[in-house]
């Protein structure tokens, strides 16, 4: 058995048991998890010691002596409707009291707003007032709705708030402390100065993440309300609100945070505004961190930052991320597209945590925590043999995994894994396809590997008709790149993408919304498809209202979705193609997920391939010397990747290289490692398998693989 890349979770009192599966998962690090602590025993157990720190929640009693140096947040009361001239507010109704207290000790006219969301308009602050909870509103138009925006101080740190109820646990609600403070600054490296000298077997420090949570808000029963994975709101206060006024001479108000109860998501295209608040806090938080990074390498460690919680303005594909000068980067992974997330980061080394945590949410009597194993494994083994990362391991409480003796030796048989994958390669890139595939969005790069989740590839209904493009492209041999809007008016399409993707609802910033009323960009694109491009669109591509077109790109396409507008006009009659290249793998009827309804053809020459309720799910032509595909949505599944990888292929005029470095079998896929001359063939599916490789001189052979199996094979003999 091979030993290292596994980073194994601890427990106080369970050294035994810690230097057994050190043993037997191959581990050669031991870390402590929030909620957790390691005795100095860990540092005798013959593997580095990694020491989970949270720097703006490690001094409570300072947090309690500075609430001025709380961390705030912006919320907007529940809209109520005015049936009199006066109308009252309670402000935290829907809020979780624990979590939030109002600020009122600011100038409540300069940094709350009261608004008439009927009219549009904010309320004067003649005509409104605050006390004891309750804002009043006088003057209030019968009937009008109105809400209140205003700053709360967080008098519990999210993360911890979270873990607390999640796992039951009874220790004092953590204050997260602002930064953005001077003193907070100072108090904190001399904490973080004092910590590390007193950790002298720590090896690795594993910053959770830095200072600003993403958005986490629970409501009054205690349950989660909204989450928002890349949100900015913690970031804001009186002081970040002056500053960011003299950096960029742009004041914002309430509403530029709340915006009408949607919070800037990441599904809206992001206002100029907003993009300043993203860049002016990346920049800010970069360089604090870069002091504590510093500040661990004086001290002989080496510092790691998890990919997730306390990550606003420390974004690892973000412009300044380079400068804090990290070691490592580690985040969970549930599935392919996080592991590639991870994977893709630039740093020296990566690391995963696997799902499932070690929490009770999955580890209770009766659970099997097994089969939630198993399914993440598959699709993170997938990801991981077309980039992997250094290490992996788990976290949560090591107490509860050892209850199932089953996943101990099921956890041992993914580690053999995980290390044969880097002692097979020796770090030899995989074999790709001759062309790039370019995910296109008002993000780009920005959020690569991070389109349309709502915290970290959880279940989402209008997410997974989309997320299952990335979660195939994980997996499948092609370089991805993501491109943004901007990105292709000012620069073009990259001379290497063969194949650009535009997929999500109308009007979010996945498909692009009213960025589709740019000439320049329709343009620009219309002729990079038209001189031989591939374009392929999910649910609504290309979605804005205009000119009498919804879908703007409805000729390269070739179609278009009624809207009730023309609804008088005669369509083409659909009838589907007998055979095409895209679905010559379809055994079983096509899963679109939500799907989209209304879809026409609006070319004569369109083929369609699959239609559905009278609607085209399916469909293919050409424009020009290029190429469009339309799909009503692509959740992952084995077939549904296959169905993507032809369509890739058939998209870029390249159909004849799709039998190179592949498999006959879509539910088996294969990794080739040109340079070290080796070829991993994997089954993905739960059922023996008989597949074909198809190699690139036409040396196929067939190869019978067991439920989940894979087979390496030299190919220099």
């Amino acid at each position: 058995m091979s030993k290292g890349r596994f980073t194994l979770p601890g427990e106080k009192g369970l050294e035994k048991e810690m230097a057994l599966l050190i043993e037997k998962w191959g581990a050669d690090a031991v870390r402590d998890c929030d909620g957790t602590e390691l005795s100095g025993e860990a540092a005798s157990l013959g593997a580095n010691v990694y020491s989970t720190l949270c720097l703006i929640r490690a001094d409570n009693e300072w947090a309690k002596r500075h609430p001025e140096c709380r961390q705030q947040f912006y919320l907007m009361s529940e809209p109520m409707t005015a049936r009199s001239d006066i109308l009252e507010i309670d402000i935290m109704k829907g809020y979780f009291a624990q979590q939030f207290l109002p600020n009122d000790n600011c100038n409540l006219s300069r940094y709350w707003q009261v608004y008439d969301r009927t009219e549009g308009v904010p309320v004067p602050v003649t005509r409104w007032s605050y006390r004891d909870g309750v804002v009043t509103v006088m003057e209030a138009s019968h009937y009008h709705v109105y809400t209140v925006s205003f700053l709360a101080y967080q008098i519990w740190e999210p993360v911890s708030m979270r873990n607390h109820i999640t796992n039951g646990w009874a220790e004092e609600h953590k204050l997260p402390v602002d930064i953005r403070y001077p003193e907070a600054q100072d108090h904190l490296l001399n904490v973080l100065d004092e910590w590390l000298a007193a950790h002298p077997s720590t090896d690795v420090v594993r910053f959770t993440t830095f200072f600003y949570n993403f958005d986490l808000v629970y409501n009054e029963s205690g349950k989660e309300k909204r989450v928002d994975w890349f949100g900015y709101l913690s970031c804001v206060s009186p002081l970040a609100l002056t500053q960011f006024e003299q950096k960029y001479g742009v004041t914002l108000a309430p509403e530029d945070f709340v915006d009408a109860g949607q919070y800037n998501t990441l599904f809206k295209n992001p206002s100029d505004k907003y993009l300043l608040w993203i860049e002016f806090n990346a920049e800010f938080v970069s360089a604090f961190a870069k002091k504590c990074v510093e500040l661990v390498h004086h001290h002989g460690k080496k510092a790691l930052m998890f990919f997730g919680d306390h990550w606003a303005g420390a974004e690892p594909y973000g412009r300044y991320f380079k400068e804090i000068g990290l070691d490592a980067v580690v985040g969970a992974a549930r599935d392919g597209v996080t592991t590639r997330m991870i994977a893709d980061v630039p740093v020296a080394e990566t690391e995963v945590r696997l799902h499932p945590y070690f929490f009770p949410d999955v580890f209770y009597e009766g659970g099997d925590p097994v089969f939630e194993s198993e399914r993440t494994w598959l699709k993170c083994r997938r990801a991981l043999l077309r980039s992997p990362v250094q290490r992996m391991g788990y976290g949560g409480y090591l107490s509860l995994a050892l209850r199932f003796p089953d996943f101990v030796e099921h956890v041992a048989g993914i580690t053999e894994q995980f290390r044969q994958i880097h002692e097979m390669r020796r770090g030899a890139e995989p074999w790709c396809a001759p062309f790039k595939v370019g995910i296109l969005n008002s993000w780009g790069g920005l959020r690569s590997w991070q389109t349309h989740q709502v915290a970290h590839s959880t279940w989402n209904q209008r997410c997974y008709s989309y997320l299952g493009i990335l979660e195939a492209l994980a997996g499948l041999p092609f370089e991805v790149v993501f491109l943004s809007f901007d990105d292709v008016e000012m620069h073009g399409v990259p001379d290497d993408v063969g194949v650009l993707i535009n997929a999500g609802d109308a009007g979010t910033s996945w498909s692009g919304g009213d960025r589709w009323r740019n000439p320049r960009l329709v343009a620009r694109l219309r002729k990079w498809v038209d001189m031989g491009g591939g374009f392929i669109g999910v649910g609504e591509p290309t979605a804005s209202y205009y000119q009498g077109a919804f879908f703007q790109l409805w000729d390269v396409l070739g179609v278009q979705k009624e809207l009730g507008f023309t609804a008088g006009f005669r369509r083409p009659a659909l009838k589907t193609e007998g055979s095409h290249f895209i679905t010559e793998d379809v055994s079983t009827e096509i899963d679109y997920g939500e799907g989209s309804s209304m879809i026409y053809a609006s070319r004569q020459d369109t083929l369609a391939l699959d239609v559905a309720s009278n609607s085209l799910s399916l469909a293919c032509g050409a424009f020009g010397n290029g190429r469009s595909v339309y799909l009503a949505g692509l959740p992952y599944s084995l077939q549904n990747s296959r169905l993507l990888h032809r369509t890739l292929f058939w998209c870029a005029g390249m159909e004849q290289d799709f039998f190179v470095w592949n498999t006959s079998n879509p539910m088996t896929e294969c990794s080739l490692y040109p340079d070290a001359s080796v070829l991993c063939v994997t089954n993905n599916s739960g059922f023996q398998q008989k597949t074909t490789v198809f190699s690139d001189d036409g040396g196929n052979f067939e190869l019978v693989l067991e439920p989940y199996g894979w087979e390496w094979i030299r190919t220099d003999v």
